[in-house]
């Protein structure tokens, strides 16, 4: 009895069959193995800029919300031409892949709450990510003053205890500039330092002239 040689694995390798379907794994081998040569994403095996520019923008779009710029900016490092990304871009816009309104607005809450940042830093952070004027102002109008000045308390309430045992003058520099840092204005960050230290149990008419002298 003659043995048959090559199972179905083997019979497509000498077949010359391709294992990847369009450049991508299939689901039950997604991270399995190293991709042979030549066999990379459909962005890098066609021709066409604009398939190349839907395919970048998808990739980087994918689980991280980007903005207009950001995603202009990555093709024209990957030398897609403007008229076509522009093109492309505008269509993503159209069919809601891109927002950059709705980008500001979760920003300003997600860093906000998250790392505690001030108006004035979110803004900054949103203009270097290529988010319009009117937008930025827009989204981070909804940070009203009592909600900063609340969270402008509550991170030096944290902050406190790490500062006991300084002497005045550096307690309130160190509490003050960390304020600073997330953004938070000068006026603002005093008042809201010296009454942290002022419940506390700091005299009040000491901190009074420290204060007027800064």
């Amino acid at each position: 009895m003659t043995r048959r040689t090559g199972g179905p694995q083997e019979r497509r390798k000498d077949s010359g069959e391709d294992d990847w379907d369009g450049g991508v794994p299939s689901p039950s081998r997604a991270g399995q193995g190293t991709p042979r040569p030549g066999a990379g994403t459909a962005a890098s095996r066609t021709d066409d800029p604009g398939e190349r520019a839907r395919a970048i923008c998808l990739r980087l779009l994918t689980g991280t919300p980007r903005t207009r710029k950001q995603l202009a900016d990555a093709l024209r490092k990957r030398d897609i031409p403007d008229a076509v990304a522009e093109e492309v871009l505008s269509r993503f816009e159209e069919v809601g892949l891109i927002d950059d309104a709705s980008f500001a607005g979760a920003w300003v809450e997600s860093r906000h709450h998250g790392r505690g940042l001030a108006r004035r830093a979110l803004a900054r952070e949103l203009r270097t990510r290529g988010v319009e004027p009117a937008v930025v102002d827009e989204a981070v109008g909804r940070l009203d003053s009592e909600q900063e000045v609340e969270t402008a308390r509550a991170l030096v309430e944290r902050r406190l205890r790490s500062t006991r045992g300084l002497d005045r003058e550096k307690r309130i520099r160190r509490l003050a500039g960390m304020l600073a840092r997330k953004g938070y204005p000068e006026g603002l960050a005093l008042r809201v330092v010296r009454r942290a230290l002022e419940e506390e149990g700091e005299d009040p008419e000491a901190l009074e002239w420290y204060l007027s002298e800064s």
